[in-house]
């Protein structure tokens, strides 16, 4: 009774404009991950069920063999060391801000979105019916998500969450570099096609805001900033420089994808970069979008009590 009795004074000595600044952060986070799952149905339903999508996936995994020389060996080279590299980093950074700013609870939260994600992709590999022939000479395998997308890009991600606001921009940009480089590798080497590369992204995206909005609501004493420029890590130019590198590699897609017709002859590589267009506008709008949401849903210190404002970190 004495708990439940706090708890209502506490709701009751909540500002207005915090409650309603909760209540938009929920509905945002909602249609975020809606924004997700629905892109990750149309990702599948585009490129696996339909003789475009199909022919456009294809190619650049077919092309990709004229670029797999010196780069191929390369992109082996990374991608066996890349579940350990992602464990290790992920793990490094967030038993470190766990221990040191004592966030047990965020940290169990994020490492849940992080194995529930990987989780998911598995069971998607294998209860997503094969690849139905449409006039495309194909694997039938299904291969979407990527499972080393998924776990470059969920590492990431949990370092992202368990960061304070501050450090949030410069970790959505540099995580997101590494998610868009594990990607592009698994199709330089063959292992994966370019949906296979989106569907990741946005597979983990949806196990990633939900989680991170649970973050917010326990960690609401942590999750406090000066907004953008306040620290180097907070500039607005980890948002501005992957939106401008989207709309670059946007209207590169537009143009190779759309130069050539399916039976019309080969295209040289055009699929392939193409596709590679693609991995990186999905990439960086994912980080810009993800980054842009847990900056609004981040609390600003001026204004706050010190009580509830917590120390600088």
């Amino acid at each position: 009774m004495v708990m439940s009795s706090h708890l209502r004074d506490s709701r009751r000595r909540r500002p207005a404009g915090q409650v309603r600044g909760d209540a938009a952060l929920g509905v945002l986070c909602i249609l975020a991950t809606l924004a997700c799952v629905a892109g990750l149905i149309a990702t599948y339903y585009f490129f696996v069920r339909t003789t475009t999508g199909q022919y456009i996936d294809e190619s650049a995994l077919v092309e990709a063999v004229a670029i797999h020389g010196p780069t191929g060996k390369a992109a082996t080279r990374f991608l066996d060391w890349l579940p350990t590299v992602s464990l290790v980093v992920g793990a490094v950074v967030v038993l470190f801000v766990t221990v040191i700013r004592k966030r047990w609870r965020a940290a169990g939260i994020a490492v849940g979105a992080c194995v529930g994600a990987n989780i998911a992709t598995q069971v998607l590999k294998a209860l997503l019916p094969d690849r139905p022939f449409r006039g495309v000479e194909t694997l039938e395998l299904n291969s979407l998500p990527s499972g080393h997308t998924t776990l470059a890009a969920s590492a990431a991600a949990a370092v992202f969450l368990m960061a304070s606001p501050r450090w949030r921009p410069f970790a959505g940009f540099a995580g997101g570099s590494f998610a868009i480089i594990s990607g592009v590798s698994t199709v330089v080497n063959q292992w994966h096609r370019p949906a296979d590369v989106i569907a990741a992204f946005l597979l983990v995206g949806a196990f990633v805001i939900p989680a991170g909005w649970l973050i917010i609501r326990t960690g609401n004493a942590w999750n406090v900033w000066d907004g953008f420029g306040g620290h180097w890590a907070s500039s607005r130019w980890w948002l501005r420089l992957p939106g401008l590198i989207c709309l670059v590699f946007a209207a590169a897609a537009a143009f190779l994808l759309t130069r050539y017709v399916p039976g019309e002859g080969g295209s040289g590589t055009s699929y392939f970069w193409g596709g590679i267009s693609l991995i990186v506008v999905a990439g960086y709008l994912a980080a810009v979008a993800t980054t842009a949401l847990f900056a609004f849903a981040a609390r600003r210190r001026a204004g706050d009590s010190p009580a509830s404002s917590g120390t600088r970190r």
